[in-house]
């Protein structure tokens, strides 16, 4: 898969709303609000739709992984057979 700067940025935006959700789920432990002014402040609220819309889009690169896997597979099987 081809990346691009804006697939590796939506990435790590999802690992950090990962990270999140886990310390919630671990300790109710919020660090986004802890860090950015509670869950009502505006950054906060700014960082977790940017966190969204990097899911979301994420969701996208599920069918550029699956195309590139024909497409391996594809050149894998003509390896085989000229062998």
């Amino acid at each position: 898969m081809r990346s691009r700067p804006f697939d590796w940025t939506a990435l790590t935006l999802v690992i950090i709303g990962a990270i999140n959700w886990g310390l919630i789920g671990f300790f109710k432990f919020d660090l986004i609000a802890t860090l950015f002014g509670g869950m009502e402040g505006w950054l906060s609220r700014i960082i977790y739709a940017a966190i969204g819309l990097a899911g979301l889009y994420s969701l996208s690169l599920f069918g550029k992984m699956n195309q590139e896997s024909f497409t391996g597979r594809e050149h894998y099987s003509d390896a085989i057979r000229s062998e």
